[in-house]
């Protein structure tokens, strides 16, 4: 492919400089964060930056997740009101020169506040547009959100700085959007897959000629039928993963095979539940540091489920892919009036290392419920399982039980497995109760 083709060099850079480079970045982000943010001064204290240089030493950092943001954001608001982002923001917003205060604020459910600083393409957005196609002089009807949430502003940047001319559509007043994409014909589309579904569908009722010819879709699940359906219709819609609080994590190619990771974050998959890298290939949690400086999130859990893709993208793209949203990693039941996480699954897992994988499946009715503990044990005690009474590796089942109860105080039957027994799907908890 010509170089017009990528966004830039850094996206066909060999896959050993890129990692040096993010590896050579992390100290610096990390020395950053603790120095310019209260929140993760606390969270990374004692930690010495200069270490964090590997990706062992970065495994070894906490994760920080959404319900970390909002608890500590609403306890920095009772006590003060100049930091909404509940110090994990290295700009602040008051009385700031605009080199180093925040451009906007924005608010997503919880509520929780994320800035936006100065910087052109500020989430990154504009690899994601390009990957779909978009281009200089395109006109693109834009209908993501421009009310409390950054998703409007997030795609509207990207797209002027492509050199596009932006339609701030917004959300909803369909049958006016309907009639602007009629007058001004543009070329494109940003927005979730769902609402590109209705403007079509009432373009084709009404016999009216659809514009569109790409377009980057997110938010939401993008269905192969649905991709389909928009192609048949002369629609390429590529699908981009982002977040309010990281900007792109992965966006789609043109060979529609995975997402491609941006190149301005780090990714990780772990153990949901847990902080723990996994193989790859295995579904876990995907686990983003942001190279971001004005808010340097550091292990930021998404709580979406992914693995990555073996090889590289076909288009010449260098970097990892991810397989796509495989679900969410925050799962969790109510048994016996007690609620279990997958991060108890995980404590257990890291108290006994021979265990490979385990799931905890809930059955019975409420009131009466039972759980199993399924694990899959490595391959050295996997060859002792079954056969003559007594063959069972001696003692496993019972250690874990026990484990079990000490970390939920609740018990559990425990099944030992052999290696590949349980579904390499990310889920952790099987809450195979009715709801009723």
């Amino acid at each position: 492919m010509s170089a017009a083709a990528f966004y830039d060099a850094l996206e066909i850079r060999p896959p050993a400089q890129r990692e040096a480079q993010h590896l050579a970045a992390l100290p610096h982000q990390v020395a950053h964060a603790q120095a310019h943010t209260e929140a993760f001064a606390d969270v990374l204290a004692g930690i010495e930056a200069s270490r964090i240089s590997s990706r062992a030493a970065l495994a070894a950092l906490p994760v920080t997740r959404k319900a970390d943001l909002l608890a500590r954001q609403q306890a920095v608001r009772q006590q003060r009101q100049d930091d909404p982002f509940g110090g994990f923001s290295a700009v602040g917003w008051q009385g700031l020169a605009r080199s180093t205060g925040a451009r906007r604020v924005f608010q997503s459910p919880g509520p929780l506040y994320e800035p936006q600083g100065w910087r052109r393409d500020y989430w990154r957005m504009g690899r994601a547009l390009h990957a779909a196609g978009l281009r200089a002089g395109d006109l693109v009807h834009n209908s993501f959100s421009y009310h409390l949430t950054p998703a409007g502003a997030m795609m509207e940047d990207a797209a002027e700085g492509l050199g596009c001319t932006v339609f701030p559509a917004g959300v909803g007043n369909t049958e006016l959007q309907v009639q602007a994409l009629v007058a001004l014909r543009p070329q494109a589309y940003i927005g979730t897959p769902g609402f590109l579904k209705i403007l079509m569908d009432r373009t084709l009722e009404q016999e009216l000629e659809l514009p569109l010819r790409k377009a980057l879709v997110s938010g939401e699940a993008f269905p192969s039928a649905l991709r389909d359906w928009c192609l048949a219709r002369q629609v390429a819609a590529f699908q981009c993963y982002a977040t309010a609080d990281l900007g792109l994590i992965a966006y789609e190619t043109s060979a529609r095979e995975g997402l491609v990771i941006d190149e301005g974050v780090v990714v990780e998959i772990v153990r949901p539940g847990s902080g723990d890298p996994v193989p790859d290939g295995e579904v876990g949690e995907v686990v983003v540091t942001t190279l971001n400086p004005d808010y340097p999130l550091i292990r930021f859990g998404t709580g979406d489920l992914s693995a990555v893709l073996p090889g590289t993208c076909p288009t010449g793209r260098t970097n990892a892919r991810l397989r796509g949203w495989l679900g969410r990693a925050d799962q969790s039941a109510k048994v016996r009036g007690m609620f279990v996480h997958a991060s108890h699954v995980a404590a257990v897992l890291k108290r006994c290392p021979e265990v490979v994988r385990a799931r905890l499946v809930v059955t019975g009715e409420l009131g009466q419920d039972a759980m199993v503990l399924q694990v899959e044990v490595g391959s050295e005690l996997a060859s002792k399982l079954g056969g003559e009474p007594g063959g069972e590796p001696e003692g496993m089942a019972l250690r874990l039980a026990e484990l079990w109860r000490d970390t939920t105080r609740l018990r559990a039957d425990v099944e030992l497995l052999r290696p590949g027994a349980l579904a390499n799907d990310g889920q952790v908890i099987d809450d195979r109760r009715s709801p009723s």
